[in-house]
């Protein structure tokens, strides 16, 4: 595999937790992605944000919430499942989120995404926002 793509060691994907990293599109744009593990040893990845509030990040750079196979969006509450993507609850429930396509082999995760380049294991370093002050908070803040 391409060492360039490799996005970390499978072993550092976690079940439970996310891992963030950063992408560049075919426009040179910087992306936040994060991946993690299923129940089941899967690892699966999607870009950092919430389908319905594009500008919130769903992996804020220290793990986004996780639990029963749901990744939250701590701002307004939404759930995806982590095994479809799929939000089955929230506003935006019935949206997707968008997948990155990573492969596991030689003992690491692999970046195998057309659409993007492996820039950095982390966040992006780029202001992305988070909803704002203004919209409501479900984190318990």
């Amino acid at each position: 595999m391409d060492e360039d793509a490799r996005v970390a060691d499978a072993d550092d994907v976690p079940e439970g937790e996310t891992l963030l990293f950063t992408v560049r599109d075919g426009d040179g744009e910087l992306a936040e992605a994060f991946c993690t593990r299923l129940s089941d040893g899967t690892v699966v990845a999607y870009r950092n944000y919430c389908q319905h509030w594009t500008d919130v990040r769903l992996d804020k750079g220290d793990g986004a919430r996780v639990t029963n196979g749901e990744v939250w969006c701590q701002k307004h509450g939404a759930t995806f499942q982590l095994d479809t993507g799929v939000c089955d609850f929230g506003p935006c429930e019935g949206s997707v989120m968008e997948s990155v396509d990573v492969t596991v082999a030689d003992g690491g995760v692999y970046l195998n995404d057309e659409e993007y380049a492996l820039e950095h294991l982390g966040p992006s370093g780029v202001d992305e926002g988070d909803g704002g002050d203004s919209r409501i908070d479900f984190t318990g803040n």
